[in-house]
């Protein structure tokens, strides 16, 4: 069972005036919205689990905000600020390191019209590695880490290895590899422990 508790008269008729428009509002964020209700309805008398069946909420939301209210105001229907570090690199930042990652490497070996094979940059990476993206990251202005790099690519699914050049060929007379070995060969199956 949750303790009566009551939000206190608003201090002033503007803050009162403030906390009615709120909760009627329709273009106002949601939560204040919801807070604000919390709010009125405790003025109107009701208790705390009925303000909770009413607003569709656990009652201890509403004892928090309740108590959020009678000792911070109208500011206590905001949310706290986000504790931590806010972070280091921007959305765009994040952007390029992803474009770099699934555009080609400056030294990978591309055919000309001529048929010859060529780089665009012949010192260049000839494939993406963490520290080829995290120089190439540094070259155009952000400063990043190798593990930063891998961070970014593994929470946006990026794949920065690429299959290796070996496995296909263009060249008429490449001989693919060919099937394994014959299944007549029985497997081996351990003795359970």
């Amino acid at each position: 069972m949750f303790p009566p508790l009551y939000a206190r008269p608003a201090h002033d008729p503007d803050e009162e005036r403030k906390i009615y428009k709120l909760a009627g509002a329709r273009h106002a964020p949601a939560d204040w919205i919801q807070r604000a209700r919390i709010i009125v309805l405790s003025w109107a008398g009701m208790r705390v689990t009925a303000i909770a069946a009413e607003l569709d909420c656990h009652p201890a939301t509403v004892l928090e905000r309740l108590h959020r209210f009678n000792a911070e105001g109208l500011d206590g229907l905001g949310d706290r600020p986000i504790p931590g570090r806010p972070p280091r690199l921007t959305e765009d930042e994040r952007s390029v390191i992803i474009a770099l990652a699934r555009g080609d490497p400056p030294g990978r070996l591309v055919r000309g019209s001529d048929g010859q094979l060529e780089a665009a940059d012949e010192d260049g990476a000839s494939t993406w590695t963490l520290d080829s993206l995290t120089e190439a990251a540094r070259a155009q202005g952000i400063e990043i880490h190798r593990s930063q790099v891998r961070r970014i690519l593994l929470r946006e699914g990026v794949r920065w290895r690429h299959p290796h050049s070996w496995a296909t060929s263009t060249d008429p007379d490449f001989a693919p590899k060919g099937q394994g070995s014959s299944g007549s060969t029985p497997t081996r199956r351990r003795a359970p422990r």
